[in-house]
């Protein structure tokens, strides 16, 4: 499994570039559609980056923890959608994403489940192939689910991890800092399009895009803090 770098998106970038051009459109038309009635959580990058890591997966099960007003679960599903397979299962304690997602994407590609996955840890499906985690953002629930919910995901498996470098560093006390730790201590590494954390990065991937007409933006956040890695063992 090639490691998620500069690299390999320069090399899916080119290779999706038609769909990613049709799905950037289509969010773009449903973010201005949703205005008032959503919130989007991704910046362009970090939402590119995990639809063209999921199209090149192509995962059978994927879970998303913590889906806000759906901005996030409509780029997973869009990439299931465009694959032609695949199932995604999303947790939250709030439903707004049930009433935003188009039914044209949730079709019988997803599953809402809503709770504290903390106390339905056992509604958690088997043979997660992606893993996308953008719930609380505290340092104990970063431990709680390095604990309890990476152990269930086997070792390779994609992962991302949002809002950990709205700075060049993981604050104190945040998941970010926490998971940064725990994969120190695992001797991973990890790749991040975060302008603050990478600006090189953040400049070489808009000069592609730019190169592949893919420039103008969907929405105006720039931040891209998401964190991108693949399960140690």
């Amino acid at each position: 499994m090639k490691r998620i770098d500069l690299d390999l998106l320069g090399e899916l970038y080119r290779k999706y570039a038609e769909p990613l051009a049709k799905v950037r459109d289509q969010q773009r038309a449903f973010c201005r559609d949703m205005r008032g009635k959503m919130t989007p959580q991704l910046d362009d990058l970090e939402a590119e980056i995990t639809y063209l890591l999921l199209r090149e997966h192509r995962p059978a099960t994927v879970m998303e923890l913590g889906t806000f007003h759906g901005w996030s679960t409509s780029w997973i599903l869009s990439a299931l959608r465009d694959n032609g397979t695949g199932h995604l299962h999303s947790y939250d304690i709030v439903d707004n994403v049930v009433s935003n997602v188009p039914a044209e994407l949730s079709a019988d590609r997803w599953t809402f489940h809503k709770g504290d996955i903390r106390q339905h840890v056992d509604v958690v499906p088997d043979g997660i192939e992606y893993l996308f985690v953008d719930a609380a953002h505290n340092g104990r629930f970063a431990r709680w689910y390095i604990d309890h919910l990476f152990p269930r995901v086997a070792a390779g498996t994609p992962v991302s991890v949002h809002d950990v470098f709205h700075q060049s560093f993981a604050l104190p006390f945040t998941e970010g800092r926490a998971v940064l730790k725990w994969l120190a201590n695992k001797e991973t590494p990890y790749f991040t399009p975060s302008k603050a954390k990478a600006p090189e990065t953040y400049r070489a991937i808009h000069a592609l895009k730019r190169d592949l007409g893919l420039d103008e933006p969907v929405r105006t956040g720039t931040d891209n803090p998401m964190i991108y890695f693949h399960l140690p063992a």
